[in-house]
């Protein structure tokens, strides 16, 4: 806990728009329960970590290569967060599934933001474009996006809030991708952070 606000960490990949939703929302109140204070990536060059530096918050760069193995990749994913006293971990476009011993060790700290609206076109194999990819191919005329804890299972934990986008008839995979994120994935893993972290502080109080 920070001054009475839920410690959050951001996990990320890539380019970090997803982030960037986050620390907006902080910025402008949305996000009021919690606080960034550290943003960890698995990717040496993302970009997400040039916006997190942009903003003032404490980056880390974490790689498989570097540690040798999955397992030793966790645990200095676990004493990192551990040593900045995090309090709620948000995946925003963190290409590593996470293994049980992660997971079941941030149990109900962990949220994620996926591309469609579970259990649609979600689990092993889609992610980024593959899920706006499937959900064209299959015609179905909303889609949307997701915010879950995460467990063992991929996109398989208790959902936390969900907002449906409808499908345009000219859509291509990457116009929807655009389409889901500034009018679902922006707007709910926000109110989600705050929702979670508005419960770990009444639980801290």
């Amino acid at each position: 806990m920070l001054n009475g606000k839920a410690n959050i960490a951001v996990l990320v990949s890539g380019g970090g728009t997803n982030l960037q939703a986050i620390i907006d929302a902080e910025k402008s109140g949305i996000i009021h329960s919690g606080k960034v204070s550290l943003v960890v990536s698995n990717v040496k060059d993302a970009y997400a970590l040039t916006r997190a530096q942009n903003a003032g918050i404490k980056t880390a760069v974490i790689t498989k290569k570097e540690c040798g193995s999955a397992q030793m990749f966790e645990q200095r994913l676990i004493d990192t967060l551990e040593e900045n006293g995090t309090d709620l971990i948000i995946l925003a476009g963190f290409m590593s599934i996470l293994s049980e011993d992660f997971t079941s060790h941030f149990r109900d700290r962990i949220i994620n933001v996926h591309p469609s609206l579970i259990p649609s076109f979600c689990g092993k194999g889609f992610y980024g474009l593959k899920v706006h990819e499937a959900a064209l191919a299959k015609g179905v005329k909303v889609t949307g996006a997701t915010v879950h804890f995460v467990n063992e299972i991929p996109d398989g934990g208790k959902i936390i809030m969900q907002k449906a986008v409808e499908i345009q008839p000219d859509d291509t995979p990457e116009i929807l991708q655009k389409r889901v994120m500034q009018q679902a994935e922006w707007i709910i893993l926000p109110q989600s952070a705050e929702l979670v972290c508005g419960e770990i502080v009444k639980g801290e109080k």
